[in-house]
């Protein structure tokens, strides 16, 4: 998987966790210093539930320890008030036998490739997203309207209880999933996406993605992240153990990003860490992505 944070920021505000049966990422905002604080609290709060035997309760662990990463970050604000206002989204599957917890909140994306199917799972969390559902516009008019950067429900300081969407999908053997911010989901087509998403490995269309997202801005001077995750095919009999490899940063340098590689044998979890570029949550601040080094714990 691989990384690219543009040709201006030194800063990323993403942070992302790709583990034997966890994958997150989060998408920070609240101005220098609190994005990448609060995205990054978030995705260390939740990799200890990277492991196996939940039997059937993963989805109420996955969204428990999303609440508490939201407690905790409050905490961070109190001891330090120079972070009021930071917040950051959250996407994240949880293998659970032969099933998938999808829990989310804010504007990152979770997509699926099924076969001929593509989809997204998750719903953006927008003002925009809001007047699409009630009619007052059209979804095609929503690429275009100023205030499509505002979120309405994300984790942070702004909201005590964040309300979280859950969902429970099959786990089917050849499904291929994307979770990427709306620093790729934006200027990048789904017709795109699910093109690239169907070409070779897990690894060539993420940075197949890359390369559209750039080519769609021209050239962009944003930072962008995509968490790649290709669930493979099971072997022939037996059962097959989970395996991770440690993340390798390489290829690092302004406008260089960084390249990042991570197995999962028994779900194929494979991923490349994406996010955007300015967005407002209701109730906090402008948010400048700049770059942290996404996480890859074991």
């Amino acid at each position: 998987a691989a990384s690219d944070t543009g040709r201006v920021r030194s800063k990323n505000d993403d942070s992302a966790y790709t583990g034997r049966y966890l994958v997150v990422v989060a998408d920070g905002m609240g101005g220098h210093v609190g994005g990448n604080v609060a995205s990054a609290a978030t995705v260390l709060d939740l990799t200890p539930l990277d492991h196996p035997g939940y039997h059937g309760s993963a989805g109420t662990y996955l969204a428990d320890e999303i609440q508490t990463a939201n407690i905790i970050l409050n905490q961070l604000v109190e001891l330090n008030p120079l972070l009021a206002g930071m917040g950051t989204t959250c996407t994240a599957l949880l293998v659970d036998g032969d099933q998938i917890e999808v829990a989310h909140i804010g504007d990152s994306r979770a997509y699926r490739l099924r076969g001929e199917d593509f989809e997204q799972v998750t719903t953006d969390h927008t003002f925009v997203q809001r007047l699409v559902e009630e009619g007052r516009i059209r979804p095609e008019e929503a690429e275009h309207h100023p205030h499509k950067n505002v979120v309405m429900r994300v984790l942070g300081d702004t909201d005590a209880s964040p309300e979280l969407e859950l969902l429970r999908v099959d786990a089917v053997p050849g499904d291929r999933w994307l979770l990427c911010s709306d620093g790729l989901s934006d200027p990048v087509t789904p017709d795109t996406i699910r093109e690239a998403l169907g070409e070779g490995s897990p690894q060539h269309a993420a940075q197949l993605l890359l390369r559209h997202r750039g080519a769609d801005r021209g050239g962009s001077e944003d930072q962008r992240d995509v968490v790649q995750v290709g669930q493979e095919e099971r072997g022939d009999g037996g059962d097959q153990h989970a395996h991770a490899r440690p993340l390798d940063a390489a290829a690092r340098g302004p406008g260089a990003g960084h390249a990042l590689q991570a197995e999962h044998v028994e779900r194929g979890f494979q991923y490349q860490d994406a996010a955007d570029d300015h967005r407002t949550a209701v109730g906090g601040q402008a948010g400048q992505v700049d770059r942290l080094d996404p996480i890859g714990l074991q």
